[in-house]
Formats: C-alpha cells, sequence, structure tokens
C-alpha cells in the first residue's frame, strides 16, 4: 500500500501560506491533507481491484471532488470529499482533470516507481455525478484532540449518515488522520508577522491520541447493506510538529496494527472486496 507513505512524505513540504507569509504543512482551514489522504486511498484501491480498473479502462467510472449528497429520507445534504461514481446522463466527463493531473496540482511527492504505477493505471477523470458508488471523508485531529473529539465525531458520523440516506448501495468509507505529537505548532496561535518566539501546543502523548482513536472506534460501522454505518474505516497515526520537520508514519501502537480492521490496508482490502462484490455489474 502506498497511499499513506504518499501522504506523510507530501505533508513534510510547508506548502501552505498564511496572510502574512508564514508557511505550514496542516492547517485546519486547509482541506489538502484531506484530498491528499482521498487520493492515495483511490490510487491503492486501483491498484488492488481489478473490477474498477476495468470500468475505469472503458469510462464507466469517473470521480467527483466535494460533491454534494442529499439524504433522501431527512433532506440533509453534506460535500463529500471524493467520489467514485457513473457519469451524470447526457453529460460528459471533464477530460481536462485526471488523478494524474490532480497529483501535480497538490504537488504530490512521488518516486519514479509510485510513477510508473500511477501511469500504468487506466486514466480516472472527473465526471459530472451520475450514481455515487462510493464517498470517501477524510479528517485529521493534530492539536487539541479532546477538544476536537465532538465535533470530529459528528462529522464523520453525519458522512455515512447522509451517503445511505441518499443511497444504501453507496460505499461509505472514511479516513482519520490522528497527531501523535508530543509538541504542535498551530498556526491559529501563531498568527500575524513572527516577531516574537513561536507558541507552541503541547500534548499528553501517546494519552490525547489514543483519545482521538477511541472516539473514532465508537463510530457505527455496518457489515451488510441495510445497517447503519461505514462500510470501511482506517485510522492512520503520525508524527507531525508543523515546523517543517518531516512528518513520520507511526506504525506501532497507538496506531492500528496490521490485520487490525482499523489500519489502512485492512480498509484497502475491504473496499475492494466490497467494491468487486457490489458493483460487478454496473
Amino acid at each position: 500500500m502506498l497511499g499513506l507513505t504518499i501522504l506523510t512524505k507530501t505533508l513534510s513540504a510547508t506548502t501552505l501560506q498564511d496572510r502574512h507569509g508564514g508557511r505550514w504543512q496542516y492547517h485546519s482551514r486547509s482541506d489538502r491533507h484531506s484530498k491528499i489522504a482521498c487520493w492515495g486511498i483511490v490510487f491503492d484501491l486501483l491498484r488492488h481491484c481489478p473490477v474498477l480498473r476495468r470500468q475505469v479502462e472503458v469510462g464507466m467510472v469517473g470521480f467527483g471532488i466535494n460533491h454534494e449528497m442529499r439524504d433522501f429520507a431527512h433532506d440533509r445534504k453534506k460535500n463529500l470529499d471524493l467520489v467514485l461514481c457513473t457519469p451524470a446522463t447526457g453529460r460528459r466527463a471533464v477530460k481536462s482533470r485526471t488523478l494524474a493531473s490532480m497529483g501535480k496540482e497538490y504537488d504530490l511527492d512521488l518516486t519514479s516507481g509510485e510513477r510508473a504505477e500511477l501511469a500504468a493505471l487506466p486514466e480516472l477523470s472527473a465526471t459530472p455525478v451520475g450514481s455515487v458508488l462510493l464517498a470517501l471523508e477524510a479528517k485529521a485531529c493534530m492539536t487539541a484532540h479532546q477538544r476536537a473529539l465532538p465535533r470530529l465525531y459528528d462529522e464523520l458520523n453525519s458522512s455515512h449518515l447522509t451517503v445511505h440516506g441518499a443511497t444504501d448501495q453507496a460505499i461509505a468509507a472514511g479516513f482519520v488522520m490522528v497527531n501523535v505529537a508530543s509538541r504542535y505548532l498551530s498556526p491559529d496561535l501563531n498568527k500575524g508577522p513572527r516577531r516574537g518566539e513561536l507558541v507552541w501546543s503541547t500534548h499528553q502523548q501517546p494519552r490525547d491520541a489514543q483519545l482521538a482513536i477511541e472516539k473514532v472506534k465508537q463510530l457505527p460501522r455496518r457489515s451488510k447493506l441495510g445497517d447503519v454505518g461505514y462500510d470501511a474505516l482506517a485510522i492512520a497515526v503520525v508524527d507531525c510538529a508543523n515546523n517543517g520537520s518531516p512528518v513520520r508514519l507511526v506504525t506501532s501502537s497507538p496506531a492500528p496494527l496490521p490485520g487490525e480492521i482499523y489500519h489502512y490496508a485492512s480498509m484497502i482490502d475491504r473496499l475492494s472486496h466490497i467494491y468487486a462484490t457490489r458493483f460487478q455489474q454496473l
């Protein structure tokens, strides 16, 4: 699986700039981290799901960004980070925007081997959304973990409810990135020209990260159509001080371990199986 490696490599660059010239790896008011995470998930899913590859190759499946889904049962709506979908009837795909062009747009840090794998895949293009097949929601908990938990849970919980309220057949997938760094530079606490010392946020780790992880694990999950919850859900733990130092992927506790249901590879395997089972005949 390559998605998490690409995510941490790319987030290691101080790409985000505030209006005072400050440069950051992560900013809570930017969705760049979510888009990069979703890009990696789709990349890995294309690599591991032959059914999806065949459908993309013949133009049966495309993707949508920030797609608004509306819950038919309760008339609530929510924008999803990325969806895989059938093209809307009578509307043309946006051939100028593809998974590969998104990689350039987000300045993804890809090795030559990763670029070669991407080039070998069928071209996945943006398209006006017809039927949603898979909806991805990616969130992050980087600082003030305990205070952030109610909102994090509510935003994630509303996503699967909206997806399945719109269509029970759609696959709802969630991804959460949790920071285990003991010190963190918050852009909100370091606004304006930097004339004095930087203000660091301190965390009690690994306790704070574990609190966030346990809260995410309370989200409902489903194993069959008709149930309530996510079809697949992954948690990734990173060490990010947001000061320009490399972002490190944590692979030991408190991160989910290989074989556990919240491990990234487990999510990709599950999504590949569900997709192939549910949408083999479009």
